[in-house]
C-alpha cells in the first residue's frame, strides 16, 4: 500500500508560474530578481491558504539556483535546488514563530544570522506566523531586520498584519496576497481531478470553490474529502448532500413562486426545506445571496460579479427577466431586516414564514400601480391610463367645449389602492372627465386613486384607539420627535369629522405640519372617512409658562427666588447665558 499525500502537498506549487491567483505578486518577484533588486527583508501579508508559505519558498529556492531559467525559474537541476527538493538544504531556515516566539528563539536566530551560506548566495530566513512574535521577541529583531548582511534575506508571512508592530513593517517589502477567485480555484480543481484521474462536474467544482472563501489549500483538503466520499465520482448532488448545503434549484422554486405570489407553495417549500434539516437562518440567507445574484445578473456591467458555472449560470440570466429591479432591492432589505430579527424573535419559524409573504407581495403592490379606467366617448369605449388623464389636464377647455355633444362616462375598473394606503378596498364609481380634471390636484397630489368619498361614522373612543396605533406606527418609521408630538395631549373629536390636536409651542406644531399629510392618511384609511381634517391649537399656559431656553429658565428661578443673583454676581457668570 503506498503512502498516501494529501492534493494541498501534492499539489503544492514549485515554481512561481504554478502559483495560483497571485499573477501580480510573483511577476515583481520575478522582475525584482531579473534586475538585482532584492530586498533585505520582505513580508507576505493576506488571508489562510492562498499561497504566500509557497511563494517564500519558491523566491528562496529560485535566489540560490546555480543557473536560473530565462523565465527566471529554478533549475531543479543544479546542488542547491536539489538539496532544497530533498528538504537537506543549509541556506533555507524556516522557524514557525507560533511555536518559537520567545525572545531566546529570535537571539538563536540572530547568531546564525552571522554564518555566510555553504553552498549558494544567501542565506534565507522564513518565519511564518511572525505576528505569534512577542513585543520583546519584535525588539530582538528589528536591529538585524534593519541592518542585515549581505548574505542574508528575511521572508516574513502572516494573516494578520495589523498585529505586527509599524517598527518591523517600516523595515519590510510589503505584498498583500488576495483571496483567489471562485473561478481560478475551479480551474485548479478541474487540473488536480484530471491527474488523479477522478470524474467531476463542473457545478461541483465551483460550489466547492464557493465554500472555501478564496483559500486554495482549504479546496484541495476539502475536495480530499468529498473524492473519498463519492468514490472518486464527484458529482453536484454529492456535494450538495455532504456539505449540507441547500440545493440552487431550491432557490429557483422559492423566487417563481414569489413572483406568483403563491403563499401555499412557498409555506410548503419552507417546512421541506426544515423537514430535510437546514436551518431558517441559512435559508434566508442563501435566498439573500440568490437574490443578490439575480440583480448583478441584470446588467452587463456587472455580471462578471455572478461566479457561477455556465449552466448555472444561464439559469440566474433567464430567471433574472423575470425580476424588476424594485422587486429585488425590496426583497433584500426584507431579507437582511429578517436576518438581524433572526435571533432575537421567540417564533423563529414564523418570522421566516411572514418575510416571504411580504416578499411575495411586492409583485402585487407594483401591479397595484397600473390603473386603467374605461371611457366611453361618442358611444366607443376605450381603455386610459391615469398618466392619459393627468396629461389631458392641457386640453381641459376642449373638452368641456365638446361634452356637450359628447357622452362621457368614466368608471373604475381596478379597486386597488396603493401599498402605503395599508390595503383599504375601494368601491368603483362614476364620475365626469371634467370633475375628475378639476380635483385632480386634490386626487394625484394625495397619492390616492380612489374615486369616492369615503364618510363612514366612528366613535370618539374608537378614534382615541386608532390614534394610539398612530403613534406606535409612526415611532416604528424612525420619526420619534413627531410621536412624543401626537402623544403629548389627547385629540379631541369635534362636530364634521374635525379632530382638535392640543399642542404646547410653535416647535411642536411645526413639526406636525410637516407630517400631516401621513397622520392624515393613516387616520382616513383605518377609520375608513375622507372627511376627517385636523387643526392645531397651541395652548397659552403652554406659551406663557414653559421655559425652553436657559435664560428662560434662570428668569423663572429668579422671580422665585432673587437671592440667586446675588450668587450669579459672586459666580461672576454671564447674566445673558
Amino acid at each position: 500500500m503506498s503512502d498516501f499525500i494529501v492534493s494541498a502537498r501534492k499539489y503544492r506549487p514549485t515554481t512561481f508560474d504554478s502559483v495560483v491567483g497571485q499573477l501580480s505578486i510573483t511577476s515583481t518577484l520575478k522582475n525584482a530578481i531579473r534586475s538585482n533588486q532584492l530586498a533585505q527583508s520582505f513580508l507576505f501579508c493576506g488571508p489562510r491558504g492562498v499561497g504566500k508559505t509557497s511563494c517564500a519558498r519558491i523566491l528562496a529556492k529560485t535566489i540560490n539556483c546555480e543557473s536560473i531559467t530565462k523565465n527566471i525559474e529554478s533549475c531543479d537541476k543544479c546542488l542547491s535546488c536539489k538539496s532544497f527538493n530533498e528538504n537537506t538544504s543549509f541556506n533555507i531556515h524556516e522557524l514557525d514563530a507560533a511555536s518559537n516566539n520567545s525572545v531566546d528563539d529570535i537571539r538563536k536566530l540572530v547568531d546564525q544570522v552571522r554564518f555566510a551560506p555553504q553552498v549558494g548566495e544567501y542565506n534565507i530566513y522564513i518565519i511564518d506566523e511572525v505576528h505569534m512574535l512577542s513585543s520583546q521577541a519584535f525588539n530582538a529583531f528589528l536591529k538585524t531586520l534593519e541592518e542585515p548582511p549581505k548574505h542574508a534575506k528575511f521572508i516574513l508571512a502572516t494573516t494578520e498584519k495589523n498585529k505586527i508592530i509599524p517598527t518591523i513593517l517600516s523595515r519590510c517589502q510589503i505584498f498583500d496576497f488576495r483571496r483567489i477567485l471562485v473561478k481560478d480555484i475551479a480551474n485548479h480543481l478541474d487540473f488536480v481531478a484530471k491527474n488523479e484521474g477522478v470524474e467531476v462536474e463542473k457545478e461541483a467544482l465551483n460550489l466547492i470553490a464557493q465554500k472555501v472563501d478564496g483559500a486554495m489549500r482549504d479546496s484541495l483538503s476539502l475536495f480530499d474529502t468529498l473524492i473519498s466520499f463519492s468514490d472518486n465520482n464527484l458529482t453536484y448532488k454529492s456535494v450538495i448532500e455532504h456539505l449540507n448545503i441547500l440545493d440552487y434549484d431550491y432557490y429557483f422554486r422559492v423566487t417563481t413562486l414569489l413572483l406568483k405570489n403563491d403563499i401555499e407553495g412557498l409555506l410548503n417549500i419552507f417546512n421541506e426545506i426544515l423537514e430535510n434539516g437546514f436551518e431558517g437562518i441559512h435559508f434566508i440567507n442563501g435566498l439573500a445571496e440568490h437574490l443578490r445574484d439575480l440583480l448583478v445578473s441584470q446588467d452587463e456591467s456587472t455580471i462578471k460579479l455572478l461566479e457561477k458555472g455556465e449552466n448555472l449560470k444561464s439559469k440566474y440570466l433567464e430567471q433574472s427577466k423575470e425580476c424588476n429591479l424594485e422587486f429585488l432591492i425590496k426583497a433584500l432589505d426584507l431579507c437582511n431586516e429578517c436576518d438581524v430579527q433572526y435571533k432575537t424573535t421567540n417564533n423563529q419559524r414564523l418570522l421566516i414564514e411572514l418575510t416571504l409573504m411580504r416578499i411575495s407581495s411586492i409583485g402585487i403592490n407594483e401591479k397595484k400601480k397600473t390603473k386603467t379606467f374605461v371611457v366611453s366617448l361618442n358611444d366607443k369605449r376605450r381603455h386610459i391610463s391615469v398618466e392619459e388623464i393627468i396629461k389631458s389636464d392641457k386640453k381641459d377647455q376642449e373638452i368641456k367645449e365638446t361634452s356637450v355633444n359628447n357622452k362621457v362616462s368614466l368608471e373604475t375598473e381596478s379597486k386597488i389602492r396603493p401599498a402605503h394606503t395599508f390595503d383599504m378596498q375601494k368601491k368603483p364609481s362614476l364620475i365626469s372627465i371634467n370633475s375628475s380634471l378639476n380635483i385632480e390636484d386634490q386626487i394625484f397630489k394625495e397619492d390616492s386613486l380612489s374615486l369616492e368619498i369615503r364618510g363612514s361614522d366612528f366613535s370618539e373612543s374608537r378614534m382615541l384607539q386608532v390614534w394610539g396605533d398612530l403613534i406606535s406606527f409612526i415611532k416604528k418609521q424612525g420619526k420619534s420627535n413627531l410621536g412624543i408630538t401626537l402623544g403629548v395631549h389627547q385629540p379631541i373629536l369635534l362636530d364634521e369629522y374635525l379632530i382638535e390636536l392640543r399642542l404646547s409651542n410653535s416647535a411642536q406644531q411645526e413639526i406636525f405640519l410637516e407630517e400631516k399629510l401621513i397622520v392624515l392618511r393613516y387616520l382616513r384609511d383605518k377609520l375608513e372617512n375622507d372627511r376627517i381634517e385636523i387643526k392645531t391649537i397651541i395652548t397659552e399656559l403652554d406659551i406663557s409658562k414653559n421655559p425652553y431656553t436657559n435664560k428662560d429658565k434662570f428668569k423663572k428661578m429668579l422671580k422665585e427666588n432673587p437671592s440667586l443673583d446675588k450668587l450669579r454676581v459672586k459666580l461672576a457668570l454671564d447674566p445673558d447665558y
